[in-house]
């Protein structure tokens, strides 16, 4: 699992208390590869708010619950909707990197339950919303991006209130927690490119206790 990890660069950096960007902190091609057999049994989806608007970021799971949403809400599930099975579990190679990074945060006790898996097609984005489906708000976020840079925007806990630009690029963590836990964020659209790895996307992973 060592292999996983590299160790941390000096760009490394706090926005504000409560948010920790962590850069080239994972081997991005081993989560890769561990996230194969995660994809092949739950693969990608694009969900329908409650509203009724399709997502222009597709999505899937892994871990004990998986994060849907569909016209009865937003909300965490033992079952894939699609396949009525329970989501793959959490590679542990993923999840070591999750722990790794939000012991850097401050929090060494991080044991994530739910791992959610976006991905960015050229254009898609991720409005600004808070993470509030978890029952215990406080334990961190943490996230890992692989392939095409995603521009993350995080401000404070009033939606219209000033936000930060971060730029994750392939590799890089983030964990956002504390007072930070229930500010609102997003992901600007994906600027065009093709990634050597990935190609013309991005993806990120998002690791959660959501009970």
């Amino acid at each position: 699992m060592a292999d996983l990890l590299s160790d941390l660069r000096p760009g490394e950096a706090w926005h504000g208390e409560g948010v920790l960007h962590l850069p080239g902190f994972a081997d991005a091609a081993a989560m890769w590869t561990a996230l194969q057999p995660v994809l092949a049994a739950a693969p990608f989806r694009h969900l329908v708010t409650p509203g009724g608007k399709t997502m222009s970021v597709s999505m899937t799971n892994c871990g004990r619950v998986g994060w849907v949403s569909d016209r009865a809400g937003y909300r965490y599930q033992v079952a894939d909707p699609l396949s009525g099975r329970p989501w793959p579990d959490m590679p542990e190679a993923l999840r070591a990197v999750a722990v790794r990074a939000a012991t850097a945060f401050g929090a060494a006790g991080f044991d994530p339950d739910a791992c959610l898996i976006n991905c960015y097609e050229v254009g898609a984005r991720l409005t600004p919303h808070q993470d509030r489906d978890e029952q215990d708000l406080g334990e961190p976020v943490v996230s890992v991006s692989l392939g095409l840079p995603g521009r993350f925007v995080i401000g404070g806990t009033e939606r219209s209130g000033p936000k930060q630009t971060i730029l994750l690029e392939h590799g890089d963590a983030l964990v956002f927690g504390r007072s930070a836990r229930l500010a609102y964020h997003g992901v600007l659209p994906v600027k065009a490119g093709d990634h050597p790895m990935m190609g013309a996307r991005r993806i990120s992973l998002t690791f959660r206790k959501a009970g």
